[in-house]
């Protein structure tokens, strides 16, 4: 099929690779010059594995191309997928504006029988509104439908090519078929084919994503109590997640969710909630309950200190939101960082790919480590925020004679506080009691 991407952020890069990866020929669209020049000179924007070898080789292969120009990317598509960002607003609902505007550039372009699909993550009601929006412009009803991503950062390139399932929201049969040869490559396993409306599609992506938002908060929420009660989350943790009904999924305790999906998404179902007049309790507490535990680290270790964190010299160990990617929005080492510049403290940082993320944000305010032993050259105390593999199995000998004092903050609960006890470290964990 001739295949049409409007956006190459996140979303819109991972699928139209994928889909030209499959057979397609695919264009992806987007409004940033720059960008575009820099895929083409085969420069990916983003930190994804495996993408960069996937661009590649389809764009060798002739099957994918980017450009700025809407009408070489619109005109000949017979599938069209709007992947634009869709930011929090002020009260937390998604902002459209940005995606308002592509329909109507691309509107004057559609072909007759094209089927517009919205990939971003989009309130219930947006399929609607572009129907009647397009109908308005063209004269005509266009075909349009909903199709959620369900992506991992880190693991996106595996979540599209082999999917738990894929769920399209149309309006009548012929649509749904159009989208459900374009995903059979990727559905040769059986995984299920969901057609549904597009509002519950849109709700379903929505909903997804508030639900493991749900667990992480409930899980860090309890993990605090096993603190204060010399419990153990971890062993309460496999106390619950033998249960058939509970399993262990996103019941991992941590320095709170960050990313580019749970916190505006979880705000952004609960400004649909208001707006219908329903008050969204659970949902409030859990982007409250995540608020509070990003500043769980900064607490533990400005209490650690005597409330004085002046001159204080903290080395983090993690940036990213989570392994694999280079995403810091929302990031908890953000949050983290905040506090102890607020403080007067001295931070050292390193993680293996969003330094330059980072740097973006603090220039020369803080100090990047070439690697993270020299993160912590002479520090006072350890954070780590992100799991990334390389802190799983540090050298500790090498660690005890850099640091000025074996203090570990662990935000992720990388290490056995008996093991850390052996050692001579003082270590603070998540829901455990501290040794």
């Amino acid at each position: 099929m001739r295949v049409g991407v409007v956006g190459t952020g996140y979303v819109g890069l991972v699928t139209g690779t994928c889909f030209a990866d499959s057979g397609n020929t695919v264009t992806c669209l987007d409004i940033n010059a720059d960008k575009i020049a820099r895929l083409n000179r085969g420069e990916i924007p983003i930190y994804e594995p495996g993408l960069e070898e996937l661009v590649e080789r389809n764009v060798r292969a002739g099957r994918l191309k980017f450009t700025t120009d809407t009408a070489a990317a619109i005109s000949g598509a017979e599938v069209v997928f709007l992947a634009v960002g869709t930011p929090p607003a002020a009260d937390g609902s998604a902002d459209l504006s940005a995606l308002w505007r592509v329909v109507e550039s691309i509107a004057p372009h559609l072909h007759p029988q094209a089927v517009i699909v919205t990939k971003s993550t989009v309130p219930v009601g947006t399929c609607a509104g572009i129907e009647q929006r397009l109908k308005a412009a063209l004269g005509r009803d266009c075909r349009v439908a909903s199709n959620p991503e369900f992506l991992k950062e880190g693991a996106a390139i595996e979540d599209f090519q082999k999917p738990d399932r894929v769920v399209v929201g149309v309006r009548s049969a012929d649509v749904g078929e159009v989208l459900r040869t374009l995903y059979s490559p990727f559905l040769r396993t059986e995984n299920p084919f969901l057609v549904m409306s597009p509002e519950s599609s849109e709700m379903t992506k929505y909903v997804a994503n508030a639900l493991l938002a749900t667990k992480i908060s409930f899980i860090n929420e309890v993990a605090n109590l096993c603190e204060r009660m010399e419990a153990d989350i971890d062993d309460v943790r496999r106390g619950i997640g033998h249960d058939s009904r509970i399993g262990f999924a996103f019941l991992f305790p941590g320095a709170g969710y960050g990313g580019s999906c749970f916190p505006k998404d979880v705000q952004a179902l609960a400004a649909m909630a208001r707006d219908k007049g329903v008050s969204p309790r659970i949902l409030t507490a859990v982007h409250e309950t995540n608020l509070a535990q990003k500043q769980v680290l900064g607490e533990k270790i400005a209490t650690h200190f005597g409330g004085r964190l002046t001159g204080t010299r903290v080395a983090i160990w993690g940036l990213a939101f989570k392994p694999r990617t280079d995403d810091v929005r929302d990031a908890p080492a953000i949050d983290l960082i905040e506090r102890l510049l607020a403080g007067g403290a001295v931070v050292s940082v390193y993680d293996p790919e969003a330094m330059a993320n980072v740097r973006g944000v603090y220039g020369d305010r803080i100090t990047y480590a070439a690697d993270p032993y020299e993160a912590i050259d002479r520090a006072d105390c350890l954070a780590i925020v992100t799991e990334w593999g390389d802190f799983r199995r540090p050298d500790f000998d090498e660690m005890a004679r850099r640091m000025a004092s074996r203090t570990i903050f662990d935000g992720r609960n990388l290490y056995a506080p008996a093991e850390m006890k052996s050692r001579g470290f003082a270590y603070h964990a998540i829901g455990k009691t501290p040794v």
